[in-house]
């Protein structure tokens, strides 16, 4: 066989992503939902649908600062409807005069009535006057405090909210499984709601394991690679809105492995682990959690995935409460890339986030790209929004495992099992990345 039968025919021994997704995915379950007060919410999923209990704005109110009026009393018995040119006065070429007989901040409470003739001066978010149906913004008045003089004549109806008129109580203001935004707090807190059942932030622990590893602050040497991936994962853990928690490295001790990962399922709702997922001599992650003991088999199960870079993922439980675990590979490329494809849509699935997965566009290659048959790559890259609409994407150079292209990327370039070769002006799939810039 040549060399490229002979990849060929290691590919199709690989297990497709997707169903290697699937089957991970179905094994897990969003996390028990928690009440928490409304200050706490923010980050979290909703675990229910939520509906106002009281309506918004909760009573009439004004909704800016003038002067509340009976419309009939400044329209000139209904003859003028749309504004009045200041230079002209009021309806008729007039100005209209009114008496104010008091004041209403955002304050006060006790109903009052307008009579004919009069008005009341209002502050922005002060209750209105019974019978009133209009505002006069203070700047088309003369700004009187006994009487005022209206030079401009708005429509009825104008500089006020109805009570209910955004919210009425009883509408549905968010589903279940929705994001908690700053927007979202606002809308519950404004309709009268103090608690919202949500799905916590899961708990996520990451381990770097292997004996070469030092910690960062220093240069790698030969017997010596600075601890990368931990950092990176804990950041990118944080940024599905996860609590994550860096445990630091761990060597390739067999009991120490084991003893760490027992106690961090005191604290952890998904452990992350990185390297040691090969076959090699010095793999210690895999020749540990999958080592059959008594019978049956490991707590984790490693598989060799259609997937480029990094094929050997792990997954499984550990501990008596049967914690998941995730195995990501040692090199920092492909432990991001890991982390994008498995440990992200498993810690979205975790919070009761939907959808799992994150965004994808179709866009316009610009660039002719080759790619390893059988496996489906992910390469870093820039997307761009095209003029007049779409999206054009720019691979990065040097591939997927380079640690500078994944920092300027704000999307991957998704290349299918069957693709070896995608032509510059084809259209392919990308995965858009959280980037604010």
């Amino acid at each position: 066989m040549t060399a490229t039968a002979d990849a060929e025919a290691a590919a199709n021994e690989l297990t497709p992503l997707a169903d290697y997704l699937g089957s991970v995915l179905r094994r897990l379950r969003a996390l028990p939902p928690l009440d928490l007060d409304l200050t706490q919410a923010y980050g979290n999923v909703l675990a229910e649908d939520v509906v106002a209990p009281h309506s918004f704005p909760a009573f009439d109110q004004a909704a800016v600062d003038g002067y509340a009026a009976r419309w009939e009393d400044i329209s000139g018995g209904g003859r003028g409807v749309g504004y009045v040119p200041s230079q002209s006065g009021g309806p008729g070429g007039r100005t209209v005069r009114l008496n104010v007989v008091g004041d209403l901040g955002a304050a006060s409470w006790r109903p009052v009535r307008l009579t004919p003739g009069a008005c009341f001066s209002v502050a922005a978010g002060a209750p209105l006057p019974v019978a009133a149906d209009v505002v006069v913004p203070v700047e088309w008045t003369d700004q009187g405090m006994a009487a005022v003089e209206i030079f401009r004549v708005p429509k009825r109806g104008y500089g006020l909210r109805k009570a209910g008129e955004e919210l009425p109580a009883g509408t549905l203001l968010a589903r279940a499984g929705t994001y908690v935004s700053p927007a979202l707090v606002a809308v519950f807190a404004a309709t009268g709601i103090g608690h919202v059942v949500v799905r916590p932030s899961p708990r996520v622990v990451i381990v770097a394991t292997g004996d070469e590893l030092v910690d960062v602050g220093r240069g790698s040497q030969p017997g010596q690679v600075v601890d990368a991936n931990s950092h990176a994962l804990t950041a990118a853990a944080a940024e599905v809105g996860a609590l994550a928690y860096r445990v630091g490295i761990c060597d390739d001790d067999p009991e120490g492995l084991r003893g760490l990962l027992e106690d961090q399922t005191l604290r952890a709702d998904l452990i992350i682990t990185t390297g040691g997922t090969g076959t090699g001599p010095g793999d210690m992650v895999r020749r540990i959690l999958s080592r059959r003991e008594g019978g049956r088999a490991g707590p984790v199960t490693f598989t060799e995935v259609a997937l480029y870079p990094g094929t050997a993922l792990g997954f499984g439980t550990v501990g008596a409460e049967e914690v998941p675990v995730v195995c990501l590979p040692g090199d920092p490329g492909a432990a991001l890339i890991g982390f994008e494809v498995l440990a992200r849509p498993a810690i979205n699935l975790l919070a009761g986030a939907e959808p799992v997965f994150r965004p994808s566009v179709r866009a316009h290659l610009l660039e002719t790209v080759s790619s390893p048959g059988g496996l489906r790559e992910f390469r870093p890259a820039h997307v761009a929004e095209r003029r007049g609409g779409g999206y054009t994407v720019q691979p990065l150079s040097g591939g997927p495992f380079t640690l500078s292209g994944l920092a300027e990327a704000n999307g991957l370039l998704v290349l299918g099992e069957r693709v070896t070769t995608a032509a510059a002006g084809s259209t392919v799939d990308v995965l858009l990345l959280d980037r604010r810039r």
